[in-house]
């Protein structure tokens, strides 16, 4: 027979109930924070320990993930938490060579595996056009566009259109008018693409001529607006660079060892900003990074950064051995700047802000690190994106990844007694040469490194813009061809 609790007795369950309850949330709550957190229970030691996450992704997608040889059982792009430690991670799809690499994981951290580039197992070359002789070829920075320059002492390129297939190119013919001494009888004349504006419609081409030098302003989509900065302002100039997308502005490194602005729309030159320099480039047309003599003592070299609009230029690195080999490179990785300094083989990461206009202070750029290479550092230079940094002395070289602070080390392969040449940036993670008359691609930390064509060397190579085609110069006995392989499949 039922009979009813007593209040008492009806008090007392519920607070048994109501404590099940809590207990049963907070470790749910408890649960859900640590599984966030990466906390997984190890079924070997039946300890709880605090994972890693790692997300992958590659092009093209869908590739199977094994992590330390067991297939994680679902394909790119996705996700798995691992215990921390060393890692052997591979990705494989068919058709396609594997991708490998180890890792050493820390707990609590997120790691991006999501540049994995695909190389297919069969790649068979395809030849988009052929030239009896070709001095030169650059492709822009958005990959839609191949200029190519046949013979150096005409001025006339061709435009390859890369953006689609079917490639289509046109023949871009230099106005008469836009440079000098056009025509006139016993001149001879040389010209030579330079490089691209970060907008990609205008090029920058030197013309040499009786010893002189004469830098020309291409719209590569209307060649007759060609404009000679060296005759519009009067002044020569010993390299010049982009600073905008419209192709109007520049910096301008003079004979003299002065940078200063250019404006070619408004036909006006700034004031010298920065003397004695002997070499510089642009860092987001805004940012330049320098190497040249002090101002003050021309025993010593100098390495320092400017931004536009400073009042004047900021010295971060000074040297007393004028035998010393002295770099720098500019870059930027979310909301910190960050400067990379060589000198001779060693390499110091700065990070933090660069300094006010106002001030020489740059205590708000610190150390990050510094590491040592085999030799005097040769090439130097950020990712697109800002996070890898790589520094190069000959056939070995070093990466640096700010993400993790790791670095890892590789060699370049090249036929025995010649120079090695500079990697080059592929995209955001990946690098290229052409040495021993081979493309090579490789991770930006020296793994997964395949060949992926014959090719002539010494002139530019890269990816179409949606990372299907793989473009290059060969060259046998019917010529020099822009050619292409695919590198993502039917």
């Amino acid at each position: 027979m039922f009979k009813k609790p007593t209040k008492r007795q009806f008090l007392i369950r519920r607070i048994f109930f109501s404590a099940v309850a809590t207990f049963a949330v907070l470790i749910i709550v408890t649960s859900a924070i640590l599984f966030m957190l990466g906390f997984r229970l190890d079924g070997l030691n039946g300890r709880l320990e605090q994972g890693a996450l790692l997300q992958f992704d590659s092009a093209p997608s869908g590739a199977d993930v094994y992590i330390d040889g067991k297939n994680i059982g679902s394909r790119t792009a996705t996700k798995q938490t691992v215990i921390a430690g060393t890692h052997t991670i591979k990705m494989s799809k068919s058709g396609y060579q594997d991708w490998n690499r180890t890792l050493t994981i820390s707990a609590g951290t997120l790691t991006w595996l999501d540049y994995t580039r695909f190389v297919p197992k069969n790649r068979p070359v395809q030849t988009i056009t052929t030239h009896e002789t070709l001095s030169g070829m650059k492709i822009s920075p958005d990959s839609k566009w191949a200029l190519l320059q046949p013979i150096s002492s005409e001025p006339e390129f061709q435009l390859a259109d890369l953006r689609s297939e079917d490639v289509k190119t046109n023949v871009l013919t230099l106005p008469a008018a836009t440079y000098a001494d056009a025509g006139v009888e016993g001149v001879t004349h040389s010209f030579s693409i330079s490089s691209w504006d970060s907008g990609s419609r205008y090029a920058l081409v030197k013309h040499l001529y009786r010893d002189q030098t004469e830098w020309l302003v291409v719209d590569t989509q209307n060649p007759a607006q060609t404009i000679s900065a060296t005759q519009l302002l009067s002044v020569g100039f010993a390299d010049l660079q982009f600073a905008s997308t419209n192709g109007k502005v520049l910096y301008g490194l003079t004979n003299d060892g002065t940078i200063r602005k250019i404006d070619l729309a408004a036909a006006t030159l700034s004031r010298a900003f920065i003397s004695h320099v002997e070499s510089f480039s642009v860092f987001d047309n805004t940012v330049l990074s320098y190497v040249g003599l002090d101002s003050s003592d021309a025993t010593k070299r100098v390495a320092g950064v400017y931004r536009d609009g400073d009042e004047s230029a900021h010295v971060l690195r000074s040297v007393s051995d004028e035998n010393t080999v002295l770099k720098i490179a500019t870059g930027r990785y979310f909301s910190d700047d960050y400067v990379a300094i060589a000198e001779g083989d060693v390499v110091t990461l700065l990070k933090g802000s660069y300094p006010s206009s106002s001030s020489q202070d740059n205590s708000s750029l610190k150390t990050l690190t510094t590491f040592e290479l085999s030799g005097a550092v040769s090439a130097l230079s950020f990712s697109p994106k800002g996070d890898y940094v790589i520094a190069q002395s000959g056939e070995s070289y070093k990466s640096y990844e700010i993400e993790h602070q790791r670095t890892a080390t590789g060699m370049i392969a090249v036929t025995a007694g010649s120079p090695a040449s500079t990697l080059k940036w592929l995209d955001v993670a990946h690098l290229w040469n052409d040495d021993a008359g081979t493309l090579t691609m490789r991770d930006f930390d020296g793994s997964n490194v395949f060949s992926i064509m014959t090719v002539a060397t010494g002139y530019d190579a890269g990816l179409s813009q949606n990372g299907r085609f793989f473009y290059a110069i060969g060259h046998d006995d019917k010529g020099y061809h822009l050619q292409r392989v695919k590198m993502i499949l039917e």
